[in-house]
């Protein structure tokens, strides 16, 4: 029994859910928030939530148990974490579409990588920006580098933003001081510093193989290009034109550090922060910093100083109606996040996620696949990759280290683990695929699904080729 629940029961009604909620999204008119919206209700009363809001008590604390709560709870903490920044990175988006700054950032990426060498630079971007940034928002904030090396090269759209996307997911996933890995490393008791080497050394082949994967496959059979207007659309395929984009016109456009900027300064106070925190160091002049690098307030500083630095040769009202349009297109990356969202916390709240976990945990497989298998599973039943990773670490560490089996090798396992098939009830899936304008459901599970398990699987084969050496 979990929470009063039959656990059983409750895998039973996950799984009609997800079912239902494919053939929704594939087979019927129903919007994707909606769907997620329905899904959950159908799974809180198959599984046999309560339908009216109860008070329970865990862990000697009461907390409110129903379907309704599950919802709320749900949709409103997960855009209370990202919602904002998401806000905010759109909005700082626009002003790099209409200023030009997203045009010299992209002609800065061509000069200093080469030609043909665009994938490569977007997911190396992204695999050191998403160290210490939340990989939801640093892809908002650098997607419009792939738009725009898209619009100047003629090259795929979708290929070249989930180059990025996979770049900022790995590290995000593996890399302290993000938030997961940290706090698997301090389960597991682990030398944080000895981790973040391993781990950035692991993350480096997952990345190649995505950009392989991105690049082979995804720009040829996706083959769509960014327009002027800001839209997204299908096209024949078409050879690179890299002359064209290392001849573009510049003149108007703003300088390398004035476009770079506002970008810049979030990461850097986000890096100030994160590494503070991790040392320590939160005393007299570094509790400022701390604060200016929360990542609401970091974000909301690089979007005032684009305002005022690229926002400078535009009237009051061009520049608001360029942020207002950010804004609309956020509205539904933020409602289908939040549902997802609300999918994710009725599968928490119910306990599903530890029954499964403490099931697995007690059969006979190979003690290092226990973690991978556990953070594999929790993945996939509730989409955080975080909540995988530190659910894996919690029940997997005493057991492994009893077992004499190397900590540093299960806390990998437990990280790689919250890589698998990112799908309809993870954050992260819709805002890749709402902002690179993927709305067909079997398009959106070969874009970014397919890519997620890639970079599961190599970190799988890393874990079996290094159980033989720890």
């Amino acid at each position: 029994m979990v929470n009063g629940l039959d656990g059983q029961r409750m895998l039973i009604a996950l799984l009609i859910g997800i079912a239902i909620l494919i053939l929704l999204v594939l087979k019927t008119k129903v919007q994707a928030f909606l769907a997620l919206i329905v899904t959950t209700v159908l799974v809180g009363i198959i599984g046999g939530m309560p339908l009216a809001t109860q008070t329970i008590e865990v862990d000697g604390v009461e907390k409110a148990f129903g379907i309704v709560n599950s919802i709320t709870t749900g949709f409103g903490g997960t855009l209370g974490s990202i919602g904002i920044i998401i806000g905010f990175g759109v909005m700082m988006g626009e002003i790099f579409e209409v200023s030009g700054a997203a045009k010299r950032m992209a002609y800065t990426f061509l000069k200093l990588f080469g030609k043909g060498r665009e994938e490569e630079a977007l997911a190396l971007t992204g695999f050191f920006v998403s160290i210490p940034i939340f990989c939801d928002s640093g892809f908002i904030v650098l997607a419009p580098i792939a738009k725009a090396l898209s619009e100047s090269t003629r090259k795929s759209v979708i290929g070249l933003g989930v180059a990025l996307a996979s770049g900022l997911v790995i590290t995000h996933s593996l890399v302290p001081p993000t938030p997961g890995p940290l706090g698997v490393a301090g389960i597991f008791g682990i030398d944080v510093g000895k981790f973040i080497l391993l781990t950035l050394v692991l993350a480096l082949p997952m990345t190649i193989a995505c950009i392989a994967y991105s690049r082979q496959v995804l720009s040829k059979k996706f083959y769509r290009l960014m327009q002027a207007d800001g839209t997204v659309v299908k096209a024949e395929y078409q050879e690179p034109d890299y002359e064209a984009a290392f001849k573009m016109d510049m003149s108007g456009i703003p300088g390398t550090f004035e476009s770079f900027a506002p970008l810049l300064l979030p990461i850097v106070l986000i890096l100030i922060n994160t590494v503070a925190t991790a040392l320590g160091k939160t005393d007299g002049f570094m509790q400022v910093l701390i604060f200016l690098g929360q990542p609401i307030v970091a974000v909301g500083l690089g979007l005032i100083v684009a305002i005022f630095t690229l926002g400078r040769p535009f009237g009051r009202e061009e520049l608001l109606t360029a942020m207002e349009r950010g804004m609309a297109s956020a509205g539904i990356i933020m409602l289908v996040t939040g549902g997802g969202g609300a999918l994710g916390q009725i599968i928490k709240d119910s306990g599903l996620g530890n029954f499964m976990a403490d099931g697995l945990a007690q059969t006979a497989i190979p003690m290092i696949i226990l973690p991978l298998v556990i953070s594999t599973a929790m993945r996939f039943i509730q989409g955080s990759g975080t909540v995988a990773m530190t659910t894996a670490a919690s029940i997997s560490a005493p057991i492994l280290i009893a077992a004499g089996v190397s900590p540093m090798l299960g806390a990998v396992a437990c990280c790689v683990g919250s890589l698998f098939f990112g799908y309809f009830n993870d954050s992260y899936f819709w805002v890749v695929n709402r902002t690179l304008g993927v709305s067909e459901a079997k398009e959106q599970l070969q874009v970014w699904s397919v890519t997620s398990t890639i970079a599961w699987a190599v970190g799988v084969v890393e874990i079996i080729i290094l159980s033989f050496f720890m």
